[in-house]
């Protein structure tokens, strides 16, 4: 591929589209890095000596590193350029994963996994770039394509990583396989990707950065470890009052400061707060749900007297139809969007959502059902995981594409971290006898929630104001 230079002979839009490939190729890495966690935790235990719990922080620490940089790097990007922001934050990721190859102790590992947080701002600094420099048509499309690798990487990290991980012998050579593959993707951030348009002007919030960061990471911190201190602990009760304080204080800065990080009072519009919310019902379902699911699947009906005791090999066929309905659903987003119009897209995708966890309630004792109603919702999470990011983006100032849509994703995050805390807790008290096996009323329960939430969703879009907020200069 030969490098796009920042010429005036190249139309700026047509630099950026002959350059989307690169960006997809970005969002494959990225997808292919975060969903290849949870397979390769058992080799991290065994790599570097650790429990199982201590081996969950390999994940956690990545969590709130993403939760963290997602936003500084998405406004940084507005103010000072995407592809710059772009180049740094793939240089981090590349240069954790060396880390972690070359971690001689699991501490070193663990900060490798935070450098590797910076992974989660590529979608919203791409978004950014391609916003700024093609029509909103072309963006639609861009971002649909964006969406769709990034879902692509996610299903070929869960399902090759396993087999990764037996080629090249070790869990270490597997991270210096994705260092090879983050270092190729920095070099062609450097050749192969021009720098978006106007920068928003004023100076980065680095107060409002500090406070939002201490928050979420103590919320996020004290979520992971909800089910081992208690529902009723005191240093849960204490760590939630603090991430709230700080919350709060975070809040203050941003009305008071006229360059705040995140632009609170447009995420408060009637055009964007429906879609903010339904961000946070989605990462609810798909980052906490997909384990929900994945643990019904594996149970086996001897023990708790429902389940269907699948084999991992058999648990990654079965969801492999969802996943990929999802991938389907998020490629075709931009085309149904335009066809029927992004709220009513939007609400479709929810309705199916919810639909899709009734019919788990439902279908809980066959699995063909069972593994339908889930593809059912997994069409509806590829729709909203397609449709969200273009409505919050275009409903946003130009200068603010990129820090909104790292709202948005932070959003995402704290749903699916609350989530399956949350999870954990009723999976952990609804038990069977005197066991500690979770009873079917849990996972029944979780589901029910799960339709009210989508439920819920589905309210907002639905009375969220106009359709298709449009581009905001």
């Amino acid at each position: 591929m030969t490098a796009v230079r920042d010429d005036a002979e190249v139309a700026p839009s047509a630099r950026v589209r002959a350059v989307v490939g690169v960006l997809v190729a970005f969002e494959l890495f990225s997808g292919f890095v975060q969903g290849a966690d949870a397979p390769l935790l058992p080799a991290v235990q065994g790599e570097w000596g650790v429990s199982a719990a201590d081996a969950q922080w390999f994940m956690t620490v990545h969590l709130l590193a993403a939760a963290v940089s997602v936003p500084v790097l998405g406004r940084l990007g507005d103010l000072y350029g995407h592809r710059r922001l772009l180049r740094i934050a793939l240089g981090c990721v590349t240069a954790g994963t060396l880390l972690v190859f070359l971690a001689p102790t699991y501490t070193v590992a663990l900060v490798g996994r935070a450098l590797m947080g910076a992974i989660g701002s590529l979608l919203a600094l791409e978004i950014g770039l391609v916003r700024g420099r093609l029509d909103a048509s072309g963006a639609r499309r861009a971002i649909g394509l964006l969406v769709a690798a990034l879902t692509l990487g996610a299903l070929l990290g869960s399902a090759l990583s396993g087999a990764l991980l037996g080629i090249f012998g070790g869990v270490r050579v597997t991270f210096a396989a994705l260092a090879v593959l983050g270092l190729v993707c920095t070099a062609l951030a450097w050749w192969c990707v021009p720098e978006s348009g106007p920068r928003g002007a004023g100076r980065m919030d680095w107060a409002g950065a500090v406070l939002l960061g201490l928050a979420l990471v103590v919320l996020l911190g004290a979520m992971s470890r909800a089910d081992a201190w208690g529902v009723a602990s005191p240093r849960l009760a204490g760590a939630l009052l603090l991430a709230a304080v700080l919350g709060w204080a975070w809040l203050r800065v941003q009305l008071a400061r006229p360059d705040s990080l995140v632009d609170v009072r447009a995420m408060a519009r009637r055009a964007l707060a429906p879609h903010y919310a339904a961000g946070f019902v989605l990462g609810a379902v798909l980052l906490a749900g997909q384990s929900v699911a994945v643990m019904f699947l594996a149970a086996e009906p001897t023990e708790g007297g429902y389940g269907f005791g699948l084999a991992v090999w058999q648990i990654g066929l079965w969801s492999l139809i969802p996943s990929v309905l999802g991938l389907v659903a998020s490629a075709l987003a931009p085309a149904i969007g335009a066809r029927i119009g992004y709220r009513r897209m939007l609400v479709s995708a929810f309705a199916l959502m919810a639909i899709g966890h009734a019919g788990l309630i439902l279908a809980h004792t066959n699995l063909g059902l069972f593994v339908a109603a889930y593809s059912v919702a997994g069409f509806g999470i590829g729709l909203s995981q397609g449709g969200l990011p273009t409505v919050i983006a275009e409903g946003s100032a130009h200068d603010r594409a990129a820090s909104a849509t790292a709202a948005y994703n932070t959003l995402k995050t704290l749903g699916g971290g609350m989530a399956g805390a949350g999870a954990s807790v009723i999976l952990g008290a609804l038990v069977v006898g005197a066991s500690d096996t979770p009873s079917l009323t849990a996972y029944l329960t979780l589901w029910g929630l799960g339709v009210a939430a989508c439920t819920v969703a589905v309210a907002l879009q639905t009375g969220g104001g106009r359709e298709t907020p449009g581009c905001r200069r």
